[in-house]
């Protein structure tokens, strides 16, 4: 998450409120408020002149309480039940309070604790929990309200106490044990890490020895049991420049505590953020409103009702991203568009260019010929209708096919005469089905015209005194005046339904009734293979029907030859 360009912050320490603003990682300091009604209107007025900005407010206050406590070690919504009710339980005059996890005991001490603790099972491990919080609320809440008062958001309320936690890594101290001490507006603040974790702070004078302040704050650590007796203390000092020589005269190491005096442009300098604004005392305040500005951290204590301006200003925000956003994407969607309209243009004056440059072509190139009797119309309907008919049309080709590699296999099978016919559709309630069968021959050919034929004899019928002429020679097997085939039966607009009449007959070596029979049935069952081909037994070889009587002699002689038809249909 990376912080926004321009920020305004707002400093109390001390019972004023001073108000700073970062933009573009420049720190400019801004007028400062007195704590009375004068100074809060003021306040309110100011941040009405200045567009009733986000404020982040860092508190320096010397009512800040820190509390180290242990807890049973329980997750889920029972812990943080039990983490609230202690929080009531000790800070129950303010609202500004928290409580942080920092881990849980060692064994060593959970194994003497549970020893000396009858309640308590062995092994124990509790939580470790830290709770602080603002004691006088009546401090923070007086400006709360005037932000409230003009409707200016409230980003979150942090403690300096608690954001100095992120200066000893900075600054490059990770021991277990150190002091970290700062002068700021308010005084001298003394926070103690152990193990990197915040355990204690306070604040004191700034005018105060800081060599007795440590040695005190030391026997408080002892007393606390936050420090063992010959523990090492590493008490850094982030000092102005000019009270440097002071301090490392006065604070001198021991054998228990080390002093390490580092200058305020160092520690700007380690910590990565520029100096404070020119004018201004050089002091850990701009420090941490640096960081405070630089590095988005969530809010130390909870804001309460005060954050709903806050809430809103996000929900507003949220909205205009989601807007530009949606804008954004209209104008990309458009420019695409707009580029494909560009195109699309170019590419139709380019085929109209072609277009044009094509009729000039074929007019020049028809100009030279004499008038066609039919229009073009009429002639590229003609062609249209001439492919259809080559695609749609019936032919018994496929039956015939199949029929030829039937008799292939079936040598006792003699063909004697074949009719093909084509069934109109349904849909024209059957007038004209039927035609199209052909006459037989003696040697098992088909000599019939089919509807081709006859369409053609009929179109040529109708065509002219040269048309009549051919119809009249017969060559097409139609009559001058036969009557135009309906297109149904030409396959248009679906192929038409097609029966091939087989007669034939069984012709054996032998008088042997079962084998006619067999012979006739296999053969039936090789054409009936083909999944569009239906095969029906119009008259089998042998008529086995009870009113019929069966006759028969035998003889040496060969027998005569066994007649049977099978209508064959073809399905489109």
């Amino acid at each position: 998450m990376r912080p926004p360009a321009s920020m305004h912050l707002a400093y109390l320490c001390g019972g004023r409120l001073e108000t700073w603003r970062w933009r573009r990682g420049v720190l400019t300091r801004g007028p400062v408020f007195t704590p009375d009604q004068g100074g809060i209107d003021a306040f309110a007025d100011y941040m009405v002149e200045q567009g009733r900005p986000p404020v982040r407010l860092l508190a320096d206050l010397v009512e800040e309480d820190f509390h180290r406590v242990l807890l049973p070690h329980v997750r889920g919504r029972a812990g943080r039940n039990l983490l609230a009710r202690r929080l009531q339980q000790h800070y129950r005059e303010t609202p500004y309070r928290r409580a942080a996890l920092q881990g849980r005991e060692p064994e060593s001490i959970s194994a003497s604790a549970s020893a000396s603790d009858s309640v308590a099972g062995p092994g124990r491990r509790d939580d470790i929990v830290l709770m602080s919080a603002l004691t006088n609320p009546v401090a923070l809440q007086q400006w709360t309200e005037a932000l409230t008062l003009v409707q200016a958001p409230l980003a979150g309320i942090w403690s300096c106490a608690l954001l100095c936690a992120a200066l000893p890594p900075m600054l490059g101290f990770m021991q277990a044990h150190v002091l970290l001490v700062t002068w700021q507006s308010c005084g001298m603040r003394q926070s103690y890490f152990r193990d990197g974790q915040l355990q204690f702070s306070r604040l004191a004078p700034a005018q105060a020895d800081c060599a007795a302040e440590t040695a005190r704050t030391r026997q408080f650590l002892l007393g606390a049991h936050l420090l063992e007796r010959g523990d090492l203390l590493h008490s850094v000092l982030v000092t102005p420049d000019d009270a440097l020589a002071t301090l490392s005269a006065r604070c001198a190491s021991g054998p228990e505590n080390t002093f390490h005096l580092i200058p305020l442009a160092m520690a700007f300098e380690r910590c990565g953020v520029p100096r404070g604004p020119a004018g201004t005392a050089l002091l850990a305040d701009t420090l941490l409103l640096q960081l405070l500005a630089r590095h988005p951290l969530h809010s130390h204590y909870p804001c309460g009702p005060d954050a709903r301006y806050f809430r809103l200003w996000q929900v507003r925000a949220g909205l205009y991203a989601s807007a530009l956003t949606v804008a954004a994407c209209a104008l990309v969607w458009t420019g695409f568009n707009l580029s494909a309209y560009a195109e699309a243009d170019v590419a139709a004056a380019s085929l109209a260019e072609e277009n044009r440059h094509f009729t000039t072509r074929y007019r020049s190139a028809m100009a030279p010929l004499a008038p066609t009797a039919a229009p073009t119309a009429d002639m590229r309907a003609a062609v249209m209708v001439d492919r259809l008919l080559a695609d749609q049309s019936p032919t018994p080709l496929a039956m015939l096919s199949l029929l030829s590699a039937a008799l292939d296999q079936s040598p006792q099978i003699q063909l004697v005469s074949l009719a093909w016919q084509v069934e109109a559709p349904a849909a024209d309630g059957g007038a004209h089905a039927g035609q199209g069968a052909g006459a037989r021959t003696g040697n098992g050919a088909a000599t019939g015209a089919s509807a081709v034929d006859a369409a053609m004899a009929g179109a040529m019928a109708q065509a002219g005194p040269g048309g009549s002429d051919f119809a009249a020679t017969g060559e097409t097997g139609a009559p001058p005046d036969a009557a135009p085939v309906p297109s149904a039966l030409l396959g248009i607009p679906v192929k038409p339904r097609q029966s091939l009449r087989v007669e034939a007959e069984v012709r054996l070596e032998r008088a042997d009734a079962r084998g006619v029979v067999d012979s006739m049935q296999a053969f039936a069952r090789q054409l009936a293979r083909h999944p569009r081909l239906a095969v029906v037994i119009e008259r089998p070889v042998l008529d086995v029907r009870p009113d019929v009587k069966l006759s028969g002699r035998a003889s040496v002689e060969a027998p005569p030859p066994s007649p049977f038809t099978l209508v064959l249909g073809w399905s489109p």
